[in-house]
């Protein structure tokens, strides 16, 4: 998730805004790694990355920009634009989310495993506590 988020920083999670709320492109959410998730060594049980498209969206990708119903995906956040590999296209069913993350050349994501149900999705977060330097919203 950099440069968002950094190895180290320690975030908040609000499990409410999931239960209660709604998720949003752009929200991001802490959930359970997919078994499927073939990144790392396997001892990873949670992962933080971005919503990049929502239940009932199709997403796809040309260079290094990402299309929602056709339409270029709107990213005021701050992220690294280089993408690849690219986003297959793909319609999102009910209750399934495709997430990315910001350093997107560097990140296992809904490009390599697929999507994210929704009962995997532990919250959202919103605020980083630690370090001190960068304690603030996200």
């Amino acid at each position: 998730m950099n440069p968002t988020l950094r190895v180290g920083d320690r975030i908040l999670v609000n499990k409410l805004s999931v239960r209660f709320g709604t998720i949003n492109p752009g929200d991001i959410i802490v959930f359970k790694a997919p078994p499927a998730e073939h990144c790392d060594d396997g001892s990873i049980t949670d992962l933080v990355k971005r919503v990049i498209g929502t239940p009932g969206q199709t997403l796809t990708s040309k260079g290094n920009t990402v299309y929602v119903n056709g339409q270029p995906l709107k990213e005021p956040w701050t992220y690294f634009p280089t993408l690849s590999p690219p986003i297959k296209k793909i319609t999102l069913k009910a209750n399934q989310y495709f997430v990315m993350g910001d350093n997107r050349a560097n990140s296992c994501d809904s490009r390599f495993w697929g999507t994210v149900p929704r009962s995997d999705i532990i919250g959202k977060a919103f605020f980083r506590i630690w370090p001190l330097s960068r304690i603030g919203l996200l």
